[in-house]
């Protein structure tokens, strides 16, 4: 009898499992997502979001290191949508930029590009919004 219980409560807990983290490894409909790796250690991404017909615009930076200051630009469509300075903050050594752009007729090419002031690293990433 055990025998049979095994697999059978193997399968409830596996079922049981899926149902759990599949819903929350989902996008919510409609993202965009884009990640990858900087010039040294550091990493990006980049998510766009449709927002009541606009685009919510969602960019991080992460360099596991404190204090650093970082030199932002976004852009859509190769228009400039934000420039300015940003400082990674505790306690992961990250910093992020959040805007809600137009969301031009067609497709959106949504651009980061961040440099790290004192070490001269490189974030550049890219993703298109189609909506």
């Amino acid at each position: 009898m055990h025998r049979i219980l095994r697999p059978a409560t193997a399968v409830a807990l596996t079922a049981g499992l899926l149902a759990v983290t599949v819903p929350a490894a989902m996008a919510k409909d409609g993202d965009v997502r884009r990640s990858g790796t900087c010039s040294a250690n550091s990493t990006w991404k980049l998510k766009a979001s449709p927002e009541n017909g606009s685009i919510q615009v969602e960019a991080e930076v992460d360099s596991n290191v404190v204090g650093q200051s970082w030199s932002v630009v976004l852009r859509d469509n190769g228009v400039r949508v934000f420039a300015g300075t940003r400082i990674t903050l505790a306690p992961s050594g990250s910093f992020s930029v959040n805007r809600v752009i137009a969301n031009a007729l067609g497709d959106d090419v949504i651009a980061l590009r961040a440099t790290n002031a004192a070490t001269g690293e490189v974030c550049s990433g890219r993703l298109t919004f189609t909506g």
